[in-house]
């Protein structure tokens, strides 16, 4: 299984970061990506090797979809258990580096709260789309839809964006084509 084990450590990291987008949460990323990769192995006899992440990245999306159908109805989202006194960023490398002094930690943590907003398809659907890059057809493959619902889904979770609370505050102002401002 040296092919296996090649390929979990190639995609740790693209991994950890899609279950970081999908949940908002550090830990929750770190198991969903550790759940993939062992569905993944499983499954490993059956998958296309050059198309192994995209076969995880679906594992991970339905592990997602998953994983928020059984959630207990008394669990409750929490204000994040971060004391301040921790150096560093306690999300690691899963939201895609440090801060560098420009705000990318508050742009990320805006992201994040902006994200949680959508469904869950709406999230999986721009997740996969503007953040993974792929394209519509790659995204309703992975996502088991028509790629009309990946444009309508799209559209609709981009236009909650465009008026979220969490990113509105961190956008400028630009003028559309015609000349209002937004």
């Amino acid at each position: 299984m040296r092919d296996f084990d090649e390929f979990a450590a190639a995609a740790a990291k693209p991994l950890l970061r899609l279950g970081w987008l999908l949940t908002g949460d550090a830990n929750q990323a770190q198991d969903l990506a550790q759940s993939t990769l062992i569905r993944t192995y499983g499954a490993w006899h059956r998958v296309r090797h050059d198309d192994a992440l995209s076969y995880a990245r679906r594992i991970m999306v339905n592990l997602h979809t998953d994983w928020l159908r059984r959630r207990p109805w008394r669990e409750q989202p929490r204000a994040d258990l971060h004391d301040g006194n921790h150096r560093g960023n306690h999300r690691g490398d899963l939201s895609g580096g440090h801060d560098g002094g420009h705000g990318a930690v508050e742009d990320r943590a805006a992201l994040v709260a902006a994200l949680q907003s959508l469904t869950r398809r709406e999230r999986a659907a721009i997740v996969l789309r503007y953040y993974v890059d792929l394209s519509e057809q790659q995204t309703a493959q992975t996502l088991g839809v028509s790629v009309g619902t990946v444009k309508s889904v799209c559209s609709r979770a981009l236009a909650k964006l465009r008026v979220s609370p969490a990113l509105r505050e961190e956008r400028p102002f630009v003028r559309t084509a015609q000349g209002e401002l937004s």
